[in-house]
């Protein structure tokens, strides 16, 4: 599937500004999604990163819909929630024309980066070699973000070669 419609924004207006009820509808989009009806990539299904569970819910859910540097002190992020219906169909239909797809590796982990540009939107899956998790999903909200990404998509030629040399080298461990 080449053509990828983005659906629509969950916005917490539209649950009266109660957030409980937000997150719990968001929550239930994301369940959908990823817990009941897993994405594939590349023919790999993907796994979620379950543990530590926060608010007896998948910490995939948490990265998905938070943000904040230090792990235990993250707070909702209703860009991210409002987007919650997004990484699924990117995921899906990563061949897209309107997505850039490419893999990198940060210190030690292999990520493969799915940007939609039009909507300032990137997932972040982590190559676990036989699975894929889905890492983190958010808004791209500053300008400088998005030419860093646009400017790494299109050096991912020059830094394949050294990818597949390190992902070669590790998966022979």
């Amino acid at each position: 599937m080449k053509n990828l419609k983005s659906p629509p924004l969950i916005q917490l207006s539209d649950f009266d500004g109660i957030f409980e009820k937000y997150n719990a509808a968001v929550y239930e989009i994301f369940k959908s999604d990823f817990v009941i009806n897993k994405p594939v990539f590349e023919g790999k299904k993907l796994r979620l990163k379950s543990h530590p569970c926060i608010d007896n819910k998948e910490y995939t859910y948490y990265h998905f819909t938070h943000s904040g540097n230090i792990e235990n002190e993250r707070i909702p992020d209703l860009r991210r929630m409002e987007r919650i219906g997004f990484p699924k169909p990117m995921i899906n239909c990563s061949k897209s024309n309107k997505l850039k797809v490419w893999r990198n590796k940060r210190g030690n982990k292999y990520r493969i980066l799915i940007f939609h540009e039009e909507e300032k939107y990137l997932v972040v899956l982590e190559d676990r070699k036989n699975f894929i998790i889905p890492w983190t999903a958010y808004y791209v909200e500053h300008n400088n973000r998005i030419e860093k990404l646009r400017k790494e998509y299109k050096n991912r030629n020059r830094l394949k070669k050294r990818f597949l040399f390190s992902f070669n080298t590790w998966s022979m461990r």
